[in-house]
């Protein structure tokens, strides 16, 4: 029993500490790999799993673009990752990824995990599903997991930017005030292993 007690306040600790991300290392649309670790003057990272078809992440590239250009100079940089399975998608095959790259101009990487290893390591569900990483003590802590903000549909309307208030939090040396929403958008179809 007491075994038992030991391993429950263990377990408290560890989620009170918040849950830690590996390195990885992904193929961006520039051709170039990208690691957290190549950025040493980051602070955090604004991570979002996406994709080109889902009608959700469509709404989403000039907010991307804008939380990007607010943040990357304050040292938090967003990257983009797509881990739908393109067996089912294949929208979301590398070379229309680097289409849409074009098309919409984007200020940020957009990183292809097609083992979807990454999105497993997050636990990502959904496009887009947003997640808020901080360096702290030599690891990545995740600070913020869930949508991007409270309104896809309709940005005029968002009362909440849960990535951008979590982010002004951190910067700000305070706790995030919300740690976890539901992230709205299409599923992430894990293949079986």
């Amino acid at each position: 029993m007491r075994n038992y007690f030991l391993l429950l306040i263990l377990a408290i600790a560890i989620s009170a500490k918040g849950q830690t991300i590996n390195d990885f290392q992904l193929l961006s649309t520039s051709g170039k790999n990208f690691k957290l670790s190549d950025n040493a003057n980051a602070k955090g990272y604004i991570v979002v799993f996406t994709s080109n078809n889902c009608p959700f992440a469509k709404l989403y590239p000039e907010r991307l673009k804008a939380l990007n250009k607010k943040y990357e100079p304050l040292g938090i940089p967003l990257v983009c990752i797509r881990s739908t399975d393109t067996t089912v998608m294949d929208e979301d095959v590398y070379e229309k990824m680097i289409e849409l790259t074009k098309r919409e101009q984007f200020n940020f990487p957009y990183l292809v995990d097609g083992d979807q290893e990454v999105a497993a390591q997050f636990h990502a569900d959904k496009t887009p599903h947003a997640f808020v990483i901080w360096k702290e003590n030599e690891q990545w802590v995740v600070k913020y997991s869930g949508a991007i903000d409270d309104n896809g549909a309709e940005e005029k309307k968002v009362k909440h930017r849960y990535v951008a208030e979590a982010v002004d939090a951190l910067l700000g040396g305070k706790e995030v005030a919300i740690k976890k929403t539901a992230s709205v958008g299409c599923a992430i179809h894990y293949r079986k292993k």
